[in-house]
């Protein structure tokens, strides 16, 4: 589980109901018709901007800023370290049972033991990992465009009740609330896109970095220890994944 985003989502949400509640009934704040437009509305406005299958894989992909398991680096290098060791001294077929936690570099030490080329392997892993990128990537651009999307689709429905207002101009005591009305629509779209979409879609870049840079140390792991270099070396390599005062702590510990 993130905390972060969930404090976060939860908290600026959290603020908004408060100051509505403070400022009056909770009530006056809520209204069918304007969430219709905002919510319906830009799902099926940005449904049009991508195909089915990327607008419902972006669902799917979104629940990575919430729950998600990434290896620490500084778990992964020691874990790696042990391999290089193993390799070296048994040779690459020794690799063969060994327990890899990390789905992406069990599938490289399976490559090596099978003894494909360090270019075959190197081709293989990196199209993978620009696969996951790239479905990061379009998670990312469906949110991101339901960040633009929703403040429009507001001051549509802001212009749909003023046009309903104004044509109700021989009531003066109607014209306040439907006034009230017209610009809930304004702020649900920008509810919607600054304290959901947008930092949803902000987030899933983040995990694309992380994962690509995982990725990324595995191979260049993998292609260490095909090449038989020395585990010390190899550590000392991997390392450069690290915040230079990471990168202290760990030569301490």
């Amino acid at each position: 589980m993130d905390l972060a985003t969930l404090i976060g989502m939860l908290g600026a949400f959290g603020i908004v109901v408060m100051a509505m509640v403070l400022g009056g009934s909770l009530g006056i704040f809520v209204n069918g018709p304007s969430l219709l437009i905002v919510i319906a509305g830009s799902l099926m406005v940005v449904l049009m901007k991508f195909s089915l299958g990327q607008f419902l894989g972006a669902v799917k992909v979104a629940g990575k800023a919430f729950i998600y398991k990434l290896d620490k680096i500084e778990d992964l290098i020691p874990a790696v370290v042990e391999l290089a060791d193993v390799a070296r001294k048994g040779g690459l077929l020794a690799l063969e049972g060994k327990e890899v936690n990390n789905a992406f570099l069990k599938e490289g030490i399976k490559m090596l033991v099978d003894g494909h080329d360090s270019e075959v392997v190197r081709d293989m892993l990196t199209k993978e990992m620009k696969q996951t990128e790239e479905r990061h990537g379009w998670g990312a651009k469906v949110f991101m465009a339901m960040g633009d999307v929703a403040p429009a689709m507001g001051m549509i429905g802001t212009l749909v009740g003023l046009v309903a207002m104004l044509s109700n101009m021989d009531d003066p005591k109607a014209i306040g609330p439907a006034m009230a009305v017209a610009l809930l629509t304004t702020l649900y779209g920008a509810m919607l896109a600054n304290m959901l979409a947008i930092p949803i879609a902000d987030k899933l870049e983040l995990r694309k970095v992380e994962e690509g840079r995982i990725k990324s140390l595995c191979i260049d792991a993998l292609m260490a220890i095909q090449a038989g270099q020395n585990p010390r070396v190899i550590s000392a390599m991997l390392k450069t994944y690290l915040a230079p005062s990471r990168r202290e702590t760990k030569q301490q510990e």
